[in-house]
């Protein structure tokens, strides 16, 4: 499992809360008494995976350092609506009313892509095939949103420019072409370092392969297309399917035979619904 980097969760929140509180709480600095503690609890309003909730314990400890925590529950499993709290937090009723709607934001985020991530896994569970992330993340929440497809059950594709080589479409219509641009990246990628490209058709698929492709990402392919060049393969390379990937299709794309799936939808996934409620 990917963990939490804490320096990065750290850096996170803290521009989160500043750019929250801004100069202060106005409305709880002046209504509430900084001595009164109370409870507060997490109510699911939608049934979905929890992922991210340290990241939401660390909102509020950055605040004040004394909130505690109960919880339940672990990453990765299952919660269901139903009007019962599935964590609650005790401290100074004016550090949970300022924390509360930046850890909030986190959590919502965080439990809505793993839930979407462990609906692809899911569906896809008996084929040998990976589901994969993109870099069509939030700036700035990169990690945090990776960590949350882990906890669904799927994997990263390269983090970020420096963790690999993909040579894309907009690549290939700067340089010679398919043949000669990866005759290139292997004389000059580190060592060891895995070619992948990018291609719209099964001429360009073809091409990779006699160049030395290693991977080949079959990208906006349809069902029929993506099953020839399984076959043009023959296991030769490490085949990604990737655009236009949805929950209706992914097992059509899947039995194909390819080695990975890209879904872009997964960090760009609905938020679910939780609330917190002060309850003492």
């Amino acid at each position: 499992m990917v963990k939490l980097n804490p320096f990065i969760i750290n850096k996170i929140v803290r521009e989160a809360l500043e750019e929250d509180i801004g100069r202060g709480d106005i409305t709880t600095d002046a209504l509430i008494d900084s001595a009164i503690k109370v409870k507060g609890e997490f109510i699911p309003k939608d049934d979905f995976v929890l992922a991210g909730f340290e990241v939401a314990k660390r909102v509020f400890t950055e605040l004040d350092p004394e909130v505690k925590f109960t919880c339940s529950y672990k990453e990765g499993d299952w919660i269901y609506k139903g009007g019962y709290y599935f964590a609650l937090a005790q401290g100074r009723a004016s550090s949970l009313l300022k924390a509360e709607r930046v850890a909030l934001n986190f959590l919502q985020h965080t439990c809505g892509i793993a839930t979407l991530t462990r609906r692809f896994v899911e569906a896809v569970k008996d084929l040998p095939v990976i589901i994969l992330d993109t870099r069509k993340t939030t700036p700035g929440l990169r990690h945090l949103e990776r960590y949350a497809v882990w906890v669904g059950g799927g994997r990263n594709h390269r983090y970020n420019l420096s963790d690999g080589v993909l040579i894309k479409e907009n690549h290939l219509s700067i340089t010679r072409g398919v043949a000669p641009t990866i005759s290139n990246l292997k004389q000059k990628s580190p060592f060891l370092t895995k070619i992948e490209i990018e291609v719209t058709n099964l001429r360009q698929f073809k091409e990779a392969i006699e160049a030395g492709a290693e991977v080949i990402m079959l990208d906006n392919m349809g069902v029929e297309e993506v099953k020839e060049a399984v076959k043009i393969a023959k296991g030769k390379v490490l085949l990604e399917v990737s655009g236009g990937i949805t929950l209706d299709n992914v097992r059509q794309y899947a039995a194909t035979g390819v080695n990975y799936i890209s879904v872009g939808d997964l960090t760009h996934a609905p938020w679910v619904d939780i609330s917190f409620i002060i309850v003492s």
